[in-house]
């Protein structure tokens, strides 16, 4: 049987996704600590997962060249994931300083994604989508919650995150018009390749100044080559492949499980604190999201999104 006839594989794909999503929220924290600027480390990621991803698709024959008319779709793509994602997500690592907060929040992404559906595509909202989505707000706020108020970078960082998870919304549904005529190497390789360019500015603007002797440590670049490998180029494939399966609906359902790897990994590797309200914080985004998603079945197999 063929992985795309096999659901346990697909469902084994996504899980590996997720999993080491999870440690990418750790692995950019370790960079941004490490007073990278962060718009260096993000174009050597993309150019790397460029590289990688067109002489992957070279070699396994999956190299695919944009039709014309798609050509602007695929613009939109990249500047929504990674430009706008990227952006959002590591510079609302570094504001808010909490990679688990960072975690948390991307992972309300399906449920921005049900809201979408329910006002723009006509699609009902039930009782388990209201309570789901009631329990993942209430998550986030005792996540980000911060005795004696929050500072205005903080505010800053979740305005930049929740900026995140627009851009993913929005890659989410392209990817979906996409995957009918594209495979996922293709749509990934080409993603990163436009990323890259877009990329190309704001690094020599901003990310030269980067490329310090701390940079070309072997941490440093051990932690990018990680990033640009396993987190963007086996887990983009992987999601493309999976959305095209699945359906963006019912393969969000396995990114609430993102912000508890991330919670596990930071506080083992000593990067932050689990107080109880932060724990019980995260299990209650993650049951919101799941519960949201309870009817998601029937949505999903009608227009796989």
């Amino acid at each position: 049987m063929s992985i795309g006839n096999n659901k346990g594989a697909v469902y084994t794909a996504a899980m590996i996704a997720v999993i080491v999503w999870g440690f990418s929220f750790i692995w950019e924290n370790f960079l941004i600590t490490r007073n990278i600027p962060i718009f260096t480390f993000i174009f050597e990621r993309l150019l790397l997962a460029a590289i990688f991803m067109y002489a992957f698709a070279k070699i396994s024959g999956k190299f695919q060249k944009i039709e014309k008319g798609d050509f602007k779709w695929f613009m939109l793509l990249a500047f929504s994931e990674p430009f706008i994602y990227f952006i959002g997500e590591n510079f609302g690592i570094k504001y808010t300083g909490s990679p688990v907060m960072a975690a948390v929040i991307i992972a309300t992404i399906p449920v921005v994604c049900i809201i979408i559906e329910t006002f723009f595509l006509n699609i009902s909202f039930s009782v388990w989508k209201t309570i789901g989505t009631f329990l993942t707000i209430a998550g986030i706020f005792m996540v980000v919650y911060k005795a004696g108020g929050m500072g205005v970078k903080n505010s800053y960082g979740i305005i930049l995150l929740f900026m995140a998870v627009a851009g993913s919304v929005s890659y989410s549904f392209l990817v979906n018009k996409l995957s009918d005529r594209y495979n996922a190497i293709t749509i990934t390789m080409w993603q990163f390749i436009i990323g890259s360019v877009l990329f190309l500015p704001p690094f020599l603007l901003f990310g030269l100044k980067g490329l310090t002797p701390d940079y070309f440590t072997l941490p440093v670049q051990g932690t990018l080559l990680a990033l640009a490998i396993l987190c963007s180029c086996l887990c983009f494939a992987l999601w493309v492949f999976i959305i095209s399966k699945i359906g963006i609906t019912s393969a969000n359902v396995f990114s609430a499980i993102i912000p508890a790897v991330s919670a596990v990994v930071a506080y083992y590797l000593g990067q932050e604190e689990l107080t109880i309200l932060k724990v019980c914080g995260i299990a209650l985004a993650i049951a919101g999201v799941i519960l949201a998603q309870r009817q998601s079945s029937a949505v999903a197999g009608v227009d796989k999104s």
